[in-house]
């Protein structure tokens, strides 16, 4: 069966939101009407391993990891119909192009998954631009492990404590750790946005 238009579908929101789990849902529809799928990942996401894109509950499905967003154009190939990108906000910024090339070019369906805001709490990567061009966003929300309301911020914690603002954006293999927490209850230390008690 073949695609009938090119359009982009961006999943976004918080660590721990299911937007892995979202974006293989929809790549396994795809599966089951026989559309010709090319799924793709950041190299340096290597937390599951290098060939597929696990989700948290444990469901995965097999990728390509590609370090740079032009490589994406190599592998989506005649009749590809359907592209699927996870952890979009770590490619470079080539990758909005890449993603209109793929769907005004190619009239492929292109699915992204992706933070659409950072540890710190503002937007990330070339997500905002992503979400811009999408014809269908979906914010999914995490539950705060503090108070159990709707979570759609990552907080990052380095030795048990908030990491500062001034910390690195990204830190691929650091010992810190991730809980999903509300606006009230997410902590930047150092924040140039930091609300007053």
């Amino acid at each position: 069966m073949q695609s009938h238009a090119g359009r982009i579908e961006v999943i976004c929101g918080s660590m721990f939101c299911g937007k892995t789990e979202e974006l293989i849902r929809r790549v396994r529809r795809a599966i089951i009407a026989r559309q010709k799928i090319k799924v793709f990942k950041p190299s340096l996401d290597d937390r599951y391993g290098i060939q597929n894109i696990t989700s948290h509950t444990g469901q995965t499905v097999a990728a390509v990891p590609v370090l740079d967003s032009s490589e994406i154009l190599q592998y989506a190939n005649a009749g590809t119909t359907v592209v699927a990108i996870d952890e979009a906000q770590f490619f470079d910024v080539g990758i909005v192009g890449v993603v209109q090339q793929l769907v005004d070019s190619f009239n492929i369906r292109v699915i992204i998954a992706g933070l659409d805001l950072d540890f710190r709490g503002e937007p990330f990567g070339a997500m905002p631009q992503l979400l811009s061009i999408a014809e269908e966003v979906v914010k999914l929300h995490a539950i705060c492990v503090v108070c159990g309301e709707n979570a759609s911020r990552t907080q990052r914690l380095v030795n048990g404590a908030p990491a500062s603002y001034h910390d690195p954006i990204i830190m691929v293999g650091a010992q810190e750790s991730y809980e999903a927490r509300c606006r009230q209850h997410h902590e930047v230390p150092g924040s140039p946005n930091t609300r007053a008690p």
